[in-house]
This record gives structure tokens, C-alpha cells and sequence, in this order.
């Protein structure tokens, strides 16, 4: 079996970049569920979303798990099969989570945390037009 490694360097090291992002902050976000849903509710107390955190912590976790595990299904099928359509919805469900966080650092008026997460954006969207 030919594996396409090398022809796929760019795009397979950032959908790992992908995976132990995201993989990593949803799984904490289960795994702690309660010390996550206290430092957001202080998070967003004086914002709009204060009385929606728990719904869009729900909804936050789950993007980025699907996010993790479609790149990760992305990753095997770009190595084994040159085949770029999961990995495409990965880097996509990864952007969407991104924007996702990014509204809710600056809704916070989290400047500091909107860069952060601006960071991140930039390799994905990379991602994107590297498999569209």
C-alpha cells in the first residue's frame, strides 16, 4: 500500500496541529465540565450570553470534538487514500468552533483571548484553501 505522506506534508501536519487542538479542549471540557461551566459563567457575567453558558458550552464542546475526530478521520484517509474530503470538513468544523469562540471572547470583551483564538483561525482557513 503507497502511503500519501509526502505528497500531503502540509496538509497532514496541520490537520494534526487540528486533532491535538481540538481533541484536547473537548475533551477537557467533558472531563471537567463543572470547573469549565463556573469560569465561563464569571466569564460571561456581565455579557448577553450570561444565561445561555451552559447551552453554548454544550454546543462549543461538541463542535470541537466533531471537529477533532473529522480531522482525525481526515488525516487516515489523506495518508491512506489521497482523499480529501474529511479532511476537509474537519478543517471546516474546526473554523466553525474557532469563529464560535472568537464571538464569544469579544461579546466577553476578551481581547486578549479573541488574538489568542485569531491565532488558531489562521492555520485552519489555511488548511481550507490548501484542500479545496
Amino acid at each position: 500500500m503507497h502511503l500519501h505522506f509526502y505528497e500531503n506534508a502540509p496538509e497532514a501536519v496541520l490537520l494534526i496541529f487540528l486533532i491535538i487542538a481540538f481533541l484536547q479542549s473537548g475533551i477537557d471540557k467533558v472531563i471537567d465540565w463543572n470547573g469549565n461551566l463556573s469560569w465561563l459563567k464569571g466569564h460571561f457575567s456581565k455579557s448577553p450570553l450570561k444565561n445561555m453558558v451552559p447551552a453554548l458550552l454544550g454546543i462549543v464542546t461538541a463542535t470541537e470534538i466533531a471537529a477533532g475526530i473529522l480531522s482525525v478521520i481526515g488525516l487516515v484517509h489523506l495518508v491512506l487514500y489521497d482523499d480529501t474530503l474529511f479532511a476537509f470538513y474537519g478543517a471546516l468544523t474546526s473554523c466553525v468552533a474557532l469563529l464560535m469562540l472568537f464571538f464569544g471572547q469579544r461579546i466577553a470583551k476578551d481581547y486578549e483571548g479573541a488574538k489568542t483564538i485569531a491565532i488558531y483561525l489562521v492555520p485552519a482557513v489555511f488548511l481550507l484553501f490548501l484542500l479545496q
